[in-house]
């Protein structure tokens, strides 16, 4: 049937039109809105996804899976600091002892030792118990709080790679000698195999354990290759293409990729000669500077060879071997972002040290304007007035 008005198709479709440009117009307004609440969602994240938070933003950064297990605390303008074994640590009062000392604003705690045991028994990291490495020297929670209540910074040292009970118990991730066997140093003590990506887990789980629990920055000690022993005789499992020279970065990265999201600071000792040249041992600190926020090299005097820095016994003047290691290391950190402070000596090695010896190495760190420095006794006695500011 023809239409009685000619011109109504063509107004219906004049309609049709107008009504599917509304509906246009209102989808796009919709996205719009949409796309708006998004960002701003996205952008209440963004604030409060870093290490610390303010104005209301800290549900928001917790509700992120990268957020910080704990606030990210302040690293003092000058560490003075001093090491603590976990055995020194398991007995009662001891740690009371080292954080009246005055002065003292630092501690650096084992959670791993050179023996390889572990100061705490962490539930998420399974390996460390059924090893027996593993032991109740301190309730790791406890001693971060104990810390933090008279306003200490607390550092887990873990011994990396030096690990006779895991070497042992587990002699696949052991280093081996050519006959098959596992390789010792001369002391008598396993290395893991540094190229073993399980063994660098392993570590990082104990490291993760203990940010957990409240420490503010996991020191990675013996991250290298071996060097007491005969090396001669070493040999490594599996495929390992990678040089040393690369092997103790990428570990120290994966390292930080897994522990500064949950807030802690990472860091590296090194030898006190490594700024100076090519150990042989993977540790060049300048590529691994790139991935930690600090560098603590040992610039012990005691263990410096007569002639070094043409000195002819730097044990001697401890003041002045000290500066010109910790030269050598500001100039292979230059441009880097990484913190600089020293572990100093405050033990008897081939003289007695007195306090005078103590406070040279101290002046010296303070004359290069390192951030403070750190003191190692393996018996944990200290030259206490030299942690005055």
């Amino acid at each position: 049937m023809a239409d009685s008005d000619p011109h109504a198709r063509s107004r219906e479709r004049r309609q049709q039109q107008r009504r599917r440009q509304v509906r246009r117009r209102r989808t796009v307004a919709g996205c719009v809105l949409l796309a708006l609440a998004a960002g701003i969602t996205l952008g209440a994240r963004a604030v409060g996804g870093g290490h610390e938070s303010t104005n209301g933003t800290t549900a928001v950064a917790a509700a992120s899976k990268n957020a910080p297990v704990h606030p990210q605390r302040e690293v003092p303008d000058e560490i003075r600091g001093v090491h603590v074994t976990m055995s020194l640590a398991s007995l009662k009062g001891k740690l009371d002892e080292y954080l009246a000392m005055p002065g003292l604003n630092t501690i650096e705690l084992d959670v791993k030792d050179e023996n390889g045991r572990v100061g705490f028994v962490p539930s998420s990291v399974p390996l460390a118990r059924q090893t027996g490495a593993a032991a109740p020297y301190y309730e790791a929670k406890h001693v971060a709080q104990q810390a933090h209540a008279h306003d200490v910074y607390l550092i887990g040292r873990i011994v990396t790679f030096e690990d006779p009970v895991l070497a042992e118990k587990r002699p696949d991730l052991a280093i081996r000698s050519s006959d098959g066997s596992i390789w010792h140093t001369n002391g008598g003590l396993a290395w893991t195999n540094p190229y073993d990506r399980r063994v660098w887990r392993y570590n990082v789980d104990l490291a993760a354990a203990a940010v957990e629990a409240g420490f503010d920055e996991i020191q990675f000690d013996y991250v290298r290759f071996p060097s007491d022993g005969d090396i001669s005789l070493i040999r490594y499992p599996g495929t390992h293409t990678q040089p040393m020279r690369w092997t103790i970065p990428a570990f120290v990265q994966y390292a930080g990729k897994r522990l500064h999201p949950l807030g802690a600071r990472v860091s590296v000792d090194v030898f006190g000669l490594s700024a100076n040249r090519d150990l042989g041992i993977g540790q060049l600190p300048r590529r691994v500077s790139r991935y930690v926020d600090a560098v603590y090299p040992m610039v012990y005097p005691s263990h410096f060879n007569s002639g070094e820095y043409g000195i002819s016994d730097p044990n001697s003047v401890p003041g002045e071997t000290v500066t010109r290691s910790l030269q050598d290391f500001q100039r292979a950190l230059e441009g880097r972002k990484a913190r600089l402070t020293p572990w100093l000596q405050d033990f008897s090695l081939g003289r007695t040290y007195d306090e005078e010896d103590v406070l040279a190495q101290v002046a010296a760190a303070r004359g290069l304007h390192t951030r403070g420095f750190l003191l190692w006794n393996p018996e944990g006695l200290y030259t206490t007035p030299v942690l005055q500011p």
